[in-house]
């Protein structure tokens, strides 16, 4: 049977990432990240 604890790595990671999703937001990148998502979607489909 596996260990049903936590993995320490799998934490830390996972708090790296939301601290750098926070820092990523702050700068305001969110807005250029969704920006150029809606600029890949439309090409895909074709309207771009």
């Amino acid at each position: 049977m596996k260990n049903k604890t936590p993995n320490k790595y799998g934490i830390a990671a996972a708090v790296v990432g939301v601290l750098m999703m926070i820092f990523g937001i702050y700068r305001g990148e969110a807005e250029a990240v969704l920006a150029k998502a809606v600029r890949i979607c439309l090409e895909c489909i074709g309207i771009g």
